[in-house]
């Protein structure tokens, strides 16, 4: 099973690379050009494969590059946000 086929595993693993960048002393702003990197090739490489991933490409679709990295930095924080909870 992909990582991408459940939103909630997509989350969980972005969460724990999340974990590591920041555990092996990266900065907020390295890791959140890299969360937009990321998006930026799932968007265009990868099909969504399922509703949360479909509105996300959606939303990415229309955005312009700073929304794009506001959607990104969103993301960064829902997994941080996530993992805090845990």
């Amino acid at each position: 099973m992909s990582v991408l086929d459940n939103f909630d595993s997509f989350k969980s693993f972005l969460g724990d690379r999340l974990n590591q960048a920041e555990g092996q002393g990266m900065n907020k702003n390295s890791v959140n050009e890299i969360a937009y990197e990321i998006g930026d090739y799932l968007s265009n490489n990868v099909d969504a494969k399922n509703d949360q991933e479909t509105v996300l490409h959606e939303l990415w679709s229309v955005a312009d590059n700073k929304e794009q990295h506001a959607i990104a930095n969103m993301m960064v924080k829902l997994v941080q946000n996530n993992g805090n909870q845990q």
